[in-house]
């Protein structure tokens, strides 16, 4: 799952929210030196990547797009998801996307301070994108997918990503559809378990 999805199995809390978005840029144990909240969200963060990443359903979808990224389809599959959440975003959350992304750059740029340098730089890039708001269109994750593909250290050809999702739309809808609320349920148990 990439942003959207993090932020969103986050709930209302705003702590456990930033450390979700921010774990990707923790590494090792660097975790231990936040607040007990946000380290809660950064283990939560690791745990929905291990529990999305050895799923069958999404092991499914990456399949599809092996033979042409490799080991870059992981990536790709979570911004189809995040794409796939932010399209359908009023079957999954009661308010509406464009007040939910508003609020929660609010609640992000409140608390920079706090996020790792590079994150406080990328969320910078995402505001100005409005990257959440537009992972709803498929131009939307095409560009995040071109700025992605710019920074890998090979050429990964993620750029040209949204011809399988186009192609295969209707799977990869079905997959994350049938996945999400799996997902969900795993995340309600995890915040559960760091409570």
């Amino acid at each position: 799952m990439n942003y959207l999805a993090h932020i969103y199995l986050s709930g209302n809390n705003k702590k456990l929210m930033l450390g979700n978005f921010m774990a990707d840029a923790i590494k090792g144990k660097q975790w231990k030196n936040y607040d007990t909240e946000i380290q809660k969200g950064i283990q939560l963060h690791r745990a929905i990547d291990h529990f999305t990443d050895t799923h069958e359903i999404v092991k499914k979808s990456k399949k599809i797009l092996w033979a042409r990224y490799r080991h870059y389809n992981a990536i790709i599959i979570d911004i189809f998801y995040d794409y796939f959440l932010a399209k359908n975003w009023q079957t999954h959350h009661h308010i509406e996307l464009d007040e939910f992304v508003n609020s929660t750059y609010l609640i992000l740029n409140d608390n920079r301070t706090v996020l790792p340098e590079r994150i406080q730089h990328l969320l910078k890039y995402m505001i100005k994108n409005n990257w959440l708001y537009n992972y709803q269109y498929i131009l939307g994750i095409a560009k995040v997918l071109q700025g992605m593909s710019q920074r890998t250290a090979f050429n990964s050809g993620m750029e040209n990503a949204t011809d399988e999702l186009q192609k295969y739309y209707d799977e990869f809808e079905n997959d994350f559809e049938t996945f999400f609320p799996l997902l969900k349920q795993f995340v309600e148990s995890k915040i559960e378990e760091l409570a």
